[in-house]
């Protein structure tokens, strides 16, 4: 099993003190979040994408890009590139030269985006979002693997033997599709044969392991083999010590604090306390053994070979955060490695040739040709990515 830190960069109050850092201060700290990431041997460190507050991750090129510089091992993710809103011919521009700057350590996971503010920053309307993303990642899909592309899309200018530049150190990138609670970014995964990441953090486990379900139907259905099929999945909190009293009595002003940010948005929560979501979340709060427990529990319903922590110490001091990923690291980590297979693929620069397309199995072929652009057939709505 590979491990992630993923951050999405919030700039709100602290939910325990109430105190905010400064926008620089936050950025500092996420940085070095990064590169604890990487000193304690994670195998990735993500960075989402949203353009509304109270985030500031609005450029995980540039993000990500800082973060290259300074380490030299663990791979970068985007957690999520929100393609619906990217005119995918820029978004390659970027993501290319983050290839090359990172020496092909770069994995993307693309996905719808949640946020009402975000969508009309950009014009994009709740009813054309999911055709828009699937375009965009078919178009973005294209230019990454040719050289020269053809293409009259729905949402963008038409390319006529377009080259796009610099060309692409990977070949192909891999691309993980994000799910939350709709079926369409599931679909669109098994067409192409990527890699599903379930978001898994705001719910019980029962959605979840369904469209996971789905996901591997899908898969099956478009032609691919079954073993190919590779899911990660999210975790909605993580602090570990080495007694289960000790860590939830850590954990407890952290979850109040933010289970009051919740009501005083109006939000209602799924987990009204602490137990509840102890036991009924994927977050992962105990003793080791609790949460190695916990993650075979998960592992049982989705099979996932990847599995993501927070980055941030989120109202845990940092010395709190940093000791609960070093116990992850030295008690929890060789556990869960020995006892989940790895995704079956190699945790490297991915410098094969082009794979086919998804028009080689039985199932349907790319949607986006060269004079034509239209979308997967739609699942039911969701507001999820």
């Amino acid at each position: 099993m590979k491990f992630l830190a993923i951050t999405l960069i919030v700039h709100a109050p602290d939910p325990v003190t109430g105190l905010q850092k400064s926008t620089d201060e936050r950025f500092r700290e996420m940085i070095d979040n990064a590169l604890l990431a990487e000193e304690l041997g994670f195998d990735g460190f993500g960075v989402g994408e949203r353009h509304e507050r109270p985030f500031i991750s609005s450029s995980p090129p540039v993000v990500l890009s800082h973060i290259a510089a300074l380490t030299s091992r663990i791979r970068l993710f985007t957690a999520v590139t929100t393609l619906s809103l990217l005119d995918p011919v820029r978004a390659y521009e970027d993501y290319a030269t983050l290839d090359h700057l990172s020496a092909g350590r770069l994995d993307l996971i693309i996905g719808k985006g949640n946020g009402t503010a975000q969508r009309e920053l950009f014009h994009v309307t709740p009813e054309d979002q999911w055709d828009r993303n699937a375009e965009s990642y078919e178009l973005f899909r294209r230019i990454w693997r040719q050289d020269k592309v053809s293409v009259s899309p729905r949402f963008r200018p038409e390319l006529t033997d377009a080259e796009v530049w610099p060309r692409p150190l990977q070949q192909p990138i891999r691309v993980w599709h994000g799910s939350a609670t709709s079926r369409e970014s599931v679909d669109l995964a098994a067409r192409y044969g990527d890699p599903l990441f379930s978001a898994n953090v705001t719910h019980p486990i029962e959605p979840y392991a369904e469209l996971i379900r789905y996901y591997r139907e899908r898969w099956e259905q478009y032609g691919h083999d079954p073993a190919g099929a590779v899911v990660g999945a999210g975790t909605a909190g993580y602090y570990a010590a080495r007694t289960s009293q000790e860590a939830i009595a850590a954990y407890r002003p952290v979850f109040e604090g933010r289970l009051a940010f919740q009501k005083h948005l109006g939000v209602e929560p799924v987990f009204a306390t602490l137990e509840d979501f102890v036991e009924r979340s994927s977050a992962l709060i105990g003793s080791p053994q609790q949460v190695i427990d916990k993650v075979h529990r998960y592992h049982e319903q989705f099979g996932h070979s990847v599995l993501h922590l927070h980055a941030d110490a989120g109202g845990l001091t940092q010395a709190q955060h940093r000791a609960s990923l070093e116990l992850f690291q030295s008690d929890i980590a060789p556990v869960l490695r020995r006892d989940i297979p790895d995704p079956p693929f190699p945790w490297a620069p991915v410098m094969a040739e082009p794979e086919p397309g998804p028009g080689s199995g039985p199932g349907p072929g790319p949607p986006l040709e060269p004079e034509s652009a239209s979308a997967p057939a739609s699942a039911p709505a969701s507001t999820d990515r």
